[in-house]
């Protein structure tokens, strides 16, 4: 958590700078909402770091166009006009504004959006995009590697399910039993274990699978 509020701290910084005095109140509304939200946040803070238009902003609304394997499509709702941004845990990167509707046919696939034309059109109302729901709040996204129900986890993610034990499939010991070794020491290693859990059947994300607290995100540690 402190990482997340020294985040917000720069954030609000950003801000102060950015941000019309009138419009303050409404700006730190936003990202009071979205306090514990990591994606929001790195939205934001790219956002206020970079402002596209080059003058005086604020973001208003944060809207959900897109989300696949734990990577989101955002469109950034601003005072003057929005924006779109792919998010993920591994970075951020911008696509132009909203009203363009501008973004690449592999994209569009990848979220399984309408095609170039289609999907402009919609643009053109943004309205017509659901609100982007602070992580912590849905439970049909995994709070750790971000996969929606029905996906299969990002490998190493702590929430994902062993599907021998059901136990955590990255803390029990069927790697160890399965791989017939009494510790992971390298890349090959984890090659092989992946290679078993999706021989045996990978266990999709669901809501049931929420735990209480989360671990920051994917990773298996080389023990």
């Amino acid at each position: 958590m402190d990482e997340l509020r020294e985040q917000r701290e720069k954030i609000r910084l950003l801000m102060e700078y950015a941000v019309p005095d009138e419009r303050l109140r409404e700006a730190r509304d936003l990202l009071d909402e979205y306090r514990d939200d990591r994606i929001a946040l790195d939205l934001l803070h790219e956002f206020y770091s970079y402002l596209p238009e080059a003058r005086d902003d604020w973001a208003r609304d944060i809207r959900l166009v897109g989300r696949s394997r734990g990577v989101f499509l955002l469109a950034l709702i601003t005072g003057h006009s929005g924006y779109l941004y792919l998010v993920s845990s591994e970075g951020i990167e911008f696509h132009g504004r909203l009203a363009d509707g501008f973004v690449d046919r592999k994209l569009l696939e990848f979220f399984s959006l309408p095609g170039p034309e289609d999907f402009k059109r919609t643009c053109a109302k943004p309205g017509s995009f659901p609100r982007y729901e602070p992580l912590g709040m849905d439970r049909d996204v995994c709070p750790a590697c971000h996969a929606v129900t029905g996906e299969v986890h990002e490998f190493g993610c702590p929430v994902e399910v062993c599907p021998w034990c059901g136990g955590q499939l990255i803390h029990c010991n069927c790697r160890f039993d399965r791989l017939e070794i009494d510790e992971l020491v390298s890349e090959e290693d984890l090659d092989r274990f992946l290679k078993l859990v999706e021989e045996k059947g990978r266990i999709p994300y669901g809501p049931e699978q929420r735990p209480f607290f989360a671990d920051e995100g994917p990773g298996v540690v080389i023990e």
